[in-house]
């Protein structure tokens, strides 16, 4: 679940619309794009035109590494808006019978306002995406190949990191789970805090 390319095109068996999570996937790496495009500056521009297109990836490293957070934290306000799984989830733990039909009909109401916010949201993002990408490709024609490059490094780390953030909650909830006398209650409760934030 936590792995995006995953998430997207193989892991079906959730509440989320697949038409959705494809659509987050494509408007995630339309952000990646963007947000790479937004940090290259003129020092940037003359350091690949000084070195006549050898520009060296590490030099654009802690980029790279900034433009996948704020990308990050882009796509998280997005997957909040855009799916529908905890909720549904939330609806199905709840075993009160006496007010299904209202909190059905809450949880629809809530639900159609989240995904026309996140349509709309999106619609506008990638309105801004392509007239800031189309004038950036018209002016730096040559470092179109540079930022693509950027952008698949960028984009590939943020495939990679969720396993390793997913392995920092199982360092603490291992030894707490092997304790045969329970005294490590804190460490188990620690790995749940870390479970919901990573």
């Amino acid at each position: 679940m936590k792995h995006t390319l995953l998430f997207s095109f193989y892991y079906n068996n959730d509440y989320n619309s697949k038409i959705i999570k494809i659509d987050l996937f494509f408007v995630g790496f339309s952000i990646f794009y963007t947000i790479n495009a937004l940090f290259y500056n003129d020092d940037t521009i003359h350091d690949i035109y000084e070195t006549n297109g050898s520009y060296g990836i590490e030099y654009q490293l802690p980029k790279i590494i900034y433009s996948s957070i704020i990308s990050m934290a882009l796509n998280t306000v997005l997957k909040l808006l855009a799916l529908s799984s905890d909720g549904i989830i939330k609806f199905k733990q709840n075993k009160n019978q006496e007010d299904v039909i209202e909190r059905g009909a809450i949880l629809n109401h809530t639900l159609r306002i989240k995904f026309i916010l996140y349509f709309i949201l999106s619609f506008i993002f990638l309105l801004f995406f392509w007239y800031y990408l189309s004038m950036f490709g018209a002016v730096y024609i040559n470092t179109q190949f540079h930022l693509l490059k950027d952008t698949l490094v960028s984009f590939g780390l943020s495939l990679l990191y969720p396993f390793g953030l997913c392995l920092i909650p199982g360092f603490f909830r291992i030894p707490a789970l092997s304790d045969s006398k329970k005294k490590r209650e804190y460490l188990f409760k620690f790995s749940k805090i870390l479970q919901t934030i990573f």
